[in-house]
């Protein structure tokens, strides 16, 4: 029986390393046309354009049908030659309407970008069509002459702690309030939200049930780099699922490693497929990671305001939205826990209470020294509109929390 599930997982383990280098492969394509389409686009339409003024030229100067005719006759010294009727115009010569310039623009293979470019073709999705669509939409929001700039208080004597942040509303895609909001930061243990949304792209709702065995090189890399660990330990055997919940509540660098390592094999590998994915959500001149915990690197950064498009990637994928909405979760049962281990999101179980952070849905912090305490969260207010404040550079988690909550009770309807 081991030996045939054995079998089972190596054989789901093959086709999900094909399933993702089929991926890769075509994201890389939808970069190359995306790059294509905004560098080639203005001369096709140039080329277009002057081949209308051409057209219209020389329509402006040909002779009249009749004329035309006459002479035709005379040149031909009596040969037969029928011309069209009077005011019949060759098809040859007939302007292009507006519609037809737009869409041999598209058909060219220069076309117009929409937002969300969903676009596999069959070939590239495979001959049976199991690739899964990734959305490659573009997230951007606008400083405004009305985005507030948050001084050292918010409202009368509450003391604003952070040293960057940035609110943004989703309704409109605009910056309502920042500080900083485009300066280079550590984001520390935000950095997790990316690896979920990397994986959630590169794995099957089936996944979630595998199992992954913890190795000692996993549970130590956290203790090493002084981490903090959902608490699997050596040869446990836990779900895909525990890794995506240990990953985000208890921000366990365990977890993190070890869900990097179920999808592509090595960390480092994993580390190329965010980087990839910072560069689809066009953040790639800001934003570089190099690993998948938040552990501090020089070349590890981002701005507040790019970990705010991460973050709205992230509540646009259903799995990650709702990991990142769960306060609590208990793990799978194992040798090593036989009742699972509860884990929960402190962010979250400790701001619903204060004033301004009722509407708060999701949440992830991190802390390095660098940037000290940090935070991402996601708020909707009662129309259901969504808001998403990012912030670093407090002393303490419970200032961070309560940055998070006057912001939101100062610009929130």
């Amino acid at each position: 029986m081991e030996e045939q599930l054995s079998g089972e997982e190596e054989e789901r383990r093959r086709n999900r390393q094909k399933r993702l280098e089929e991926m890769r492969i075509s994201k890389q394509k939808q970069m190359m046309r995306r790059m294509y389409m905004k560098k080639a686009a203005p001369f096709v339409l140039g080329a277009f354009i002057i081949f209308i003024i051409i057209l219209g030229g020389k329509k402006l100067f040909a002779k009249p049908n009749g004329e035309k005719q006459a002479a035709d006759q005379v040149l031909a010294a009596g040969q037969q030659e029928k011309t069209p009727d009077i005011g019949e115009e060759p098809k040859d010569s007939r302007p292009f309407s507006m519609e037809q310039i737009l869409r041999g623009i598209q058909t060219s293979g220069i076309g117009v970008e929409s937002g969300a470019a969903n676009d596999l073709t069959k070939d590239e999705a495979g001959s049976e069509g199991q690739l899964k669509e990734v959305d490659t939409k573009v997230y951007q929001a606008s400083i405004t002459s009305d985005t507030a700039q948050i001084g050292a208080y918010l409202l009368d004597d509450q003391e604003f702690y952070s040293e960057y942040a940035i609110l943004i509303g989703l309704s409109d895609n605009r910056v309502i309030a920042e500080k900083y909001g485009k300066r280079r930061i550590n984001p520390a243990s935000m950095t997790k939200i990316l690896t979920v949304l990397v994986a959630a792209e590169h794995i099957e709702p089936e996944d979630l049930d595998d199992k992954f065995t913890m190795t000692l090189e996993i549970t130590d890399y956290g203790y090493i780099h002084d981490c903090s660990s959902a608490g699997f330990e050596k040869d446990e055997v836990v779900t895909v699922r525990d890794l995506f919940y240990g990953t985000i509540l208890p921000s366990g660098a365990d977890a993190a490693v070890g869900l990097s390592v179920y999808v592509s094999g090595s960390q480092e590998d994993f580390v190329e497929l965010m980087n990839e994915k910072l560069a689809e959500l066009g953040l790639s001149e800001t934003a570089h990671f190099t690993n998948c915990v938040g552990i501090y690197d020089e070349n590890h950064y981002c701005t507040a305001y790019d970990m705010a498009m991460i973050m709205q990637a992230a509540i646009d994928n259903e799995l990650c939205r709702e990991i990142l909405t769960a306060h609590t979760y208990t793990t799978s049962e194992t040798e090593q826990h036989p009742e699972g281990l509860i884990i929960s999101n402190w962010f979250l179980r400790r701001i619903e209470d204060k004033e301004g952070g009722e509407g708060v849905v999701c949440a992830k912090t991190g802390y390095v020294a660098q940037s000290k305490s940090c935070a991402a969260s996601y708020a909707e207010d009662k129309e259901g509109n969504g808001y998403i404040c990012v912030t670093a550079g407090a002393e303490s988690q419970w200032k961070c929390i309560y940055d998070h909550a006057g912001l939101y009770r100062k610009y929130l309807p």
